[in-house]
């Protein structure tokens, strides 16, 4: 199957063709002629499957099938939980529309930088608005943009919007959308609250779950660590030194341990650089561009990165702390094996019984089992690793079974070494 099969004008054709793109994705193929006809769509598909495109391209060409209006206003808007994931889909869109026969005007906005520039931005209108929640708000709250004539909603990582609390915020953002419109739903898990959200939202959706374990696995290799608390950074340090690895992502739980944990490598002659949201928009900015040019070799970063950061050619990714979620873990080792490259995600489990026993419900989770590997000088000495997981959970998922496990994490951040 080609792209230019999907229904996809020669316009996006070329452009597809021109950045790389070859066949069609899974999640791609079932998922363009469907908004192309119209439909309302929840889609699943593994991080790294070409979601974005699968909504870009169909939207771009649905926007300009239209009659354009005397004035631009908003007729797509695009609702993304990060300010990287939405820089990332500006830029998707930006490639993906170079050669349509009027322009787009695009506006990628986002908190934790001055709202001016944004508000002179629209002040022109634009065709497709790319947003956080929480930013969005406060420019309707400044009457800088209406969104009576959007046609077109997609939330997109949805699991991760509800997850970061912006519930209250989408209830007040839909009221103001008209009933009449295209909602389209992207993530790469479907927990119980986007279901319910779904519900209530999606007209007759077609339903898309790509099964990426079956279709096109990403080529990553997965590897636990039995190791001490205190003993993780100098491992760390270790493997970067031996594996003569060129980048690598490593997550951590907390802010804290974020700064703490790049500041010993950097002691240690590792450029490295931590990555959390506290950071100003421009900081981060720059670490990432910093990241991508492998002039910073390591990022220390909380779950802020794990969804929304497109970097190329990542070959490791390090959980120093354990996710607090089977969903989590999903997204921090989709960073890397991106675009059909391989990669390694490496777990550090410590040696304790709780820390054990979490891991083990994240790999039933997954339907997989890891074997426990030591490395020769970081053998650990802590409690022994014997306890067995039982799984009494029925609700889908880890996060949220045991409500200290937060606190847990970062009692360990604060203990590393």
């Amino acid at each position: 199957m080609s792209f230019s099969s999907l229904g996809l004008s020669p316009a996006l054709v070329h452009a597809v063709r021109e950045h790389a793109y070859t066949d069609p994705s899974a999640v791609q193929s079932s998922a363009i002629p469907a908004i192309l006809a119209g439909r309302d769509a929840l889609v699943s598909a593994q991080t790294g499957s070409g979601k974005t495109a699968a909504f870009c391209l169909p939207l771009l060409q649905l926007l300009h099938s239209k009659p354009r209006l005397s004035a631009r206003t908003v007729q797509t808007l695009i609702l993304v939980p990060t300010r990287e994931l939405a820089a990332q889909v500006g830029e998707t869109l930006r490639k993906l529309a170079q050669h349509l026969p009027q322009p787009t005007k695009l506006a990628v906005i986002f908190g934790g930088v001055s709202i001016n520039p944004q508000m002179l931005h629209l002040r022109g209108g634009a065709d497709i608005v790319i947003s956080t929640p929480g930013r969005l708000l406060d420019l309707l709250e400044q009457n800088a943009l209406s969104l009576s004539n959007v046609c077109s909603l997609v939330l997109d990582e949805a699991d991760r919007l509800l997850d970061l609390g912006f519930s209250d915020e989408l209830t007040r953002i839909i009221a103001l959308l008209p009933e009449q419109r295209q909602t389209l739903f992207f993530s790469a898990t479907i927990p119980a609250q986007v279901e319910v959200l779904a519900q209530n939202m999606l007209r007759d959706p077609l339903r898309i779950a790509i099964d990426t374990i079956a279709t096109h696995a990403p080529d990553i290799t997965q590897r636990a660590i039995v190791v001490d608390v205190k003993q993780r950074t100098q491992l760390l340090r270790h493997l970067i030194d031996t594996q003569k690895w060129s980048r690598v992502l490593v997550f951590v739980a907390t802010k804290y341990a974020a700064e703490l944990v790049a500041v010993k490598l950097r002691r240690a002659g590792i450029n490295a650089e931590p990555f959390h949201g506290e950071l100003s928009q421009g900081k981060r900015s720059q670490v990432l561009m910093d990241f991508k040019a492998s002039r910073v070799k390591v990022v220390v970063a909380t779950d802020v990165a794990a969804r929304g950061i497109d970097i190329s050619n990542l070959p490791v990714v390090v959980n120093y702390d354990l996710p607090r979620s089977s969903d989590d873990y999903t997204h921090r080792i989709g960073r890397t094996g991106r675009a059909g490259e391989a990669g390694l995600a490496i777990s550090f489990v410590c040696a304790d019984s709780a820390n054990e026993n979490h891991f083990r419900l994240i790999e039933q989770r997954h339907q997989q089992k890891i074997m426990r590997e030591k490395i020769a000088g970081f053998e650990p000495t802590d409690i022994p690793v014997n306890a067995v997981a039982v799984d009494t959970d029925t609700n889908g998922g880890i996060k949220g079974k045991r409500p200290n496990k937060k606190d847990k994490l970062r009692a360990l951040a604060n203990n590393s070494d």
